[in-house]
């Protein structure tokens, strides 16, 4: 019997991170034929990831271009596909996630009548414009997929509740999976100011800020709430990975650029970060995959959003959505930082997202489907820190 051949479609880094540790799964797995295709829509910070977990794309349609836009992005990645999916003929396409690229790729295996596969799926804001364009292309990849794989009980639900066709799996995060090969005790850090870093006697806060929907006034309270957290917690230091985005970067210098205990430092890749969350005290971010990462470590994080796409994290205590208000931010965090019983309470909440065998039952949950083996995987049930 031939091989099932899975191609993994991803272009940008998040995606990178928590497809990385399945495609290995795959290429590993008996049965399996896995066929690697880049997108390129994020270039440099996807070929670092790349190198980190020693993956080699198979097909890499480098479509970045200066100025792209989101119709850009798309169409390029569909014209691209056509002649890789022609050559490559793949039994499955697995996506992942909410970027363009998810969404142009699960297009594509349509209009070529190949199967889809969706990872980290069912989540959902049901807000079409936030965060945009992620909830909208989930939403329609929902719609193509004939496998979900979801993180959560709460992803499932969501896609039984829209009555979405095919097979429903919950999996746990493949990010969990994917930290078995970032995070260590002995990690040095590449960048010399996290070296420098005294971990043991100052609190640590890591922070990121860049999504568009906090342009503007939101992102100007955050970052007055940062600076009056430091000033007010002599032992309290913030490492920003700034975003590459003029908008951030501006906004970052003005409000935090003077404080000696706040870090602006460029991005870094995916081992500096979850070895700098390691090693935190607390995560402050408006980003998805931190809101993951960091209750694996046992890391309290308050989410700087309106909302979030992720609330199991919330009802589990891991996380608290801080909102986009200066004086919100700064009583939680404030709060963190002086009652220890509150603190503990959060970093030793049930971690909701994963036991690091994701991969795992993806990779059963294919092979069942394609009747390679005869049981299902297991749903993921969340574990105590």
């Amino acid at each position: 019997m031939s091989k099932i051949k899975v191609m993994s479609v991803f272009g940008t880094r998040p995606e990178a991170i928590k497809m990385a540790p399945l495609v290995q799964s795959l290429t590993a797995a008996p049965g399996f034929e896995s066929i690697c295709c880049l997108t390129g829509q994020h270039r440099q910070m996807l070929d670092s990831v790349m190198e980190i977990f020693s993956l080699k794309a198979d097909y890499d349609l480098d479509i970045m271009q200066k100025q792209q836009t989101l119709s850009s992005i798309t169409t390029r990645t569909i014209l691209g596909m056509d002649s890789v999916l022609e050559e490559a003929k793949p039994d499955l396409i697995l996506v992942h996630g909410d970027t363009s690229t998810t969404f142009a790729g699960a297009l594509s295996a349509f209009y070529h009548k190949i199967p889809v596969g969706h990872v980290e799926a069912g989540l959902r804001t049901y807000d079409p414009y936030s965060p945009f364009p992620e909830e909208m292309n989930r939403t329609l990849v929902s719609d193509i997929a004939a496998l979900h794989f979801c993180p959560t009980i709460a992803n499932a639900e969501n896609l039984k509740k829209e009555a979405v066709r095919g097979q429903i799996f919950i999996t746990g995060n493949t990010v969990i999976d994917a930290m078995k090969t970032t995070v260590r005790p002995d990690y040095v850090f590449q960048t010399p100011e996290l070296n420098r870093l005294d971990f043991a006697s100052r609190r640590v806060i890591t922070l990121t800020c860049h999504r568009r929907e906090n342009y503007g006034k939101p992102m100007e309270d955050i970052m007055q709430a940062v600076r009056a957290i430091v000033q007010s917690h002599a032992d309290v230091e913030v490492v920003y990975p700034v975003h590459l985005s003029p908008v951030v970067q501006e906004c970052a210098r003005k409000n935090l650029g003077d404080l000696e205990r706040v870090h602006l430092i460029p991005p870094v890749n995916v081992e500096e970060m979850h070895n700098l969350m390691a090693k935190s005290y607390l995560v402050m971010t408006d980003s998805g995959g931190l809101q993951e990462e960091a209750p694996a470590m046992g890391k309290p994080v308050l989410v700087l959003r309106r909302e979030t796409e992720r609330p199991e994290a919330v009802a589990a205590g891991t996380v608290k959505l801080a909102g986009v208000e200066r004086d919100a931010i700064y009583a939680m965090a404030h709060t963190l930082l002086s009652d220890e019983s509150a603190y503990k309470t959060m970093a030793q909440s049930v971690n909701p997202y994963g036991d690091g065998n994701a991969c795992s039952r993806i990779v059963q949950a294919i092979a069942w489907h394609f009747g390679l083996i005869s049981a299902a995987p297991a749903d993921f049930t969340p574990i105590s820190l």
